[in-house]
């Protein structure tokens, strides 16, 4: 028996309403260029809608203008998304609760999540929408995902409830230490403003 390896998300199709809804809040309101439309070749019935997220991965959402708009959290049941997240810089974070408010846009506020900020949001259809900025840069040559994984297995070593800014600074040493090279045989932290 062998894996099915997968290489990273190659789209995620959502069921929409009407197609301008679809592009007002893929476009209008994240900012998702609208790239590409042809009907749903599974049922000529309904349009399938294209957008960008900014990472080379695709949105993509199927529209039937009879569909009315559902404004009820999608459900939640076993096997449903619960959300989708959406990386934001800095700098748009920061303006996030703003802008939010200054559509009317109802919404959680800032959540600390130890590694990254959060803040959740309902689309025009239900479904639950988080704006997710990292509060760390991988060192070069490595992933969010890689320092996680090293700043977990501090966390568990240490014995902690949840990953927070000192494991994250912990692996990223950690990493550059293993990963890139020194002329120095010592490499232990030195304190060169204590000199007698």
């Amino acid at each position: 028996m062998r894996k099915l390896q997968a290489q990273g998300v190659h789209h995620i199709t959502i069921v929409g309403a009407d197609r301008q809804t679809s592009i007002d809040f893929w476009e209008g309101v994240l900012g998702m260029p609208f790239v590409f439309d042809q009907p749903n070749l599974d049922n000529p019935n309904e349009g399938h809608l294209y957008f960008d997220p900014g990472d080379g991965r695709l949105i993509t959402v199927f529209t039937n203008e009879e569909r009315e708009r559902v404004h009820d959290r999608t459900p939640t049941d076993p096997g449903c998304v619960h959300h989708l997240a959406f990386a934001v810089s800095n700098a748009t974070f920061r303006q996030a609760v703003e802008r939010l408010d200054e559509r009317g846009i109802h919404h959680s506020g800032v959540k600390d999540r130890g590694f990254m900020d959060s803040i959740y949001f309902k689309d025009p259809l239900g479904l639950l929408i988080e704006l997710a900025s990292y509060r760390f840069e991988p060192p070069h040559g490595f992933t969010h995902a890689e320092v996680l994984l090293e700043a977990h297995k501090l966390r568990v070593e240490r014995e902690d409830y949840n990953i927070a800014p000192i494991h994250l600074a912990d692996a990223i040493e950690q990493m550059t230490l293993s990963s890139r090279a020194s002329l120095s045989a010592d490499r232990t932290p030195k304190d060169p403003y204590n000199k007698s």
